[in-house]
Order: C-alpha cells, then sequence, then structure tokens
C-alpha cells in the first residue's frame, strides 16, 4: 500500500514551490482533498491557539479555536459551493501526545462545520508500516498528489509531487479503504479526547520541539506543509 511513495520518487519541490503549487491546484476544478495525517508532534507557525497551548494556557487555546468558527464556517461553505469534499483521515497512537490533544480539539470544530474526518489507531496499520511509517499524504482530487518532506530538524522544506494518473488513482482508493476502517471523528473525540485533563506545561514544551508546519484558518494550507 502506497508503494509509489517508497525510495524517494517524486518531482521534489522546495517549500515556496509547494505551496504555490498547491494553491494552484486547489483553486481549479477539484471534487476531492485528502490528506492522511500520521505525526504525533508537530510546531504550528502562525496560529494563535497553539501558541496559547505550548505557554500552558490551555483555557485561552480552546478559547481560540472556537474564535476561528466564522472563518472556518466561510471555508467549508465556500468548498460545498465547489462541490468539493475534504476528507482527513487522522492516525492516532496512544497514549495521546499533548499536541494531538490540542489538534483533536481543532478538529472538532472542523468537523462540526463540514470536514469529514476520521481516527485509525495505529496499531491497526502496524503491518503497513513495518518498513516505515505510513506517508504524510495530501490528494488534489484527480490532478495532483503529495508526500510531505521534512529537513533534518523534522521541520517542513516541501513536498515530492505526483502527478501520473494511474498513480493516483491508486492512491485515493487505498486512502479510501483505510478511511472506511475509521471511527467516525465525533465518537472517537467523545470517548478518548473529552474526558482529557489539560495537557501538562512540560508535555506542551517538549511538543514545541517537534516539527513545524503552518495553521490557517481557512484550512486550505492547513497542515500540508510541516
Amino acid at each position: 500500500m502506497f508503494e509509489c511513495f517508497r525510495g524517494g520518487a517524486g518531482e521534489v519541490l522546495k517549500r515556496p514551490d509547494y505551496l504555490e503549487d498547491f494553491g494552484r491546484f486547489y483553486a481549479s476544478d477539484i471534487r476531492l482533498l485528502a490528506k492522511i495525517e500520521r505525526g504525533q508532534t508537530f510546531k504550528e507557525q502562525g496560529s494563535p491557539s497553539w501558541d496559547a497551548f505550548a505557554t500552558g494556557d490551555w483555557t485561552g487555546a480552546l478559547r481560540l479555536i472556537e474564535a476561528e468558527r466564522d472563518s472556518v464556517a466561510a471555508y467549508f461553505q465556500d468548498a460545498a459551493r465547489r462541490g468539493l469534499a475534504f476528507r482527513r483521515l487522522r492516525i492516532v497512537e496512544f497514549p495521546v501526545t499533548p499536541y494531538l490533544q490540542w489538534e483533536l480539539n481543532s478538529f472538532r470544530l472542523r468537523s462540526e462545520l463540514g470536514e469529514e474526518i476520521r481516527v485509525l489507531d495505529a496499531r491497526e496499520i502496524a503491518d503497513l508500516e513495518r518498513d516505515g511509517p505510513l506517508p504524510e499524504v495530501v490528494v488534489l482530487g484527480n490532478a495532483v498528489m503529495y508526500a510531505v518532506i521534512y529537513d533534518e530538524k523534522l521541520k517542513g522544506a516541501g513536498a515530492r509531487r505526483f502527478i501520473d494518473p494511474g498513480q493516483i488513482a491508486t492512491t485515493v482508493g487505498e486512502f479510501e479503504s483505510l478511511y472506511r476502517k475509521g471511527e467516525e471523528f465525533s465518537e472517537f473525540f467523545e470517548r478518548e479526547i473529552a474526558p482529557l485533563g489539560p495537557p501538562t506545561a512540560v508535555s506542551q514544551r517538549a511538543t514545541a520541539s517537534g516539527g513545524s508546519r503552518i495553521h490557517q484558518a481557512g484550512g486550505d494550507l492547513r497542515s500540508t506543509e510541516r
């Protein structure tokens, strides 16, 4: 599964080129934006909510997530007018990291407003990860897909781009297969995340040393660059 991403295949795009390329395809006539997210800890650049979380202000972090409601709603309303489905599969390890606890609270808002999110326990894909973790994949319709790449500090350095229609069709099929195995986000959140207390400050400082990715309230570039 996801064999086309093995061995460094694909055209390498540096970060600015990747973001420009993503934006161009996103604005085109696509009907699906699909993402697999595998990493458990990242640093969010440009997110006031993440900044509050990282400094120990959990109440403020949740308040700032809610403050994005109007902009996130507008994004998904525009997507609905375009006939664009946004599906995300979030792979989760246990115990849940402080970062992931924050992120899934952010996803709760997005799920309420139109994003189709499912969660899959990492133990369910152990057989697929014998040679390494699943790639973090972004698929835009049948036009293009990307595998995010990282520098030595685990910060987003760009992506590998794939435009072969056969590879894209295969990847979409593989994504849908895993997506069907995932649990509906609201059920997972209420059982596993809602009962958790605030993350500890020590854990949050550890989270701050992880990877890096762009956060935008509207979500079109959300988690496409790390």
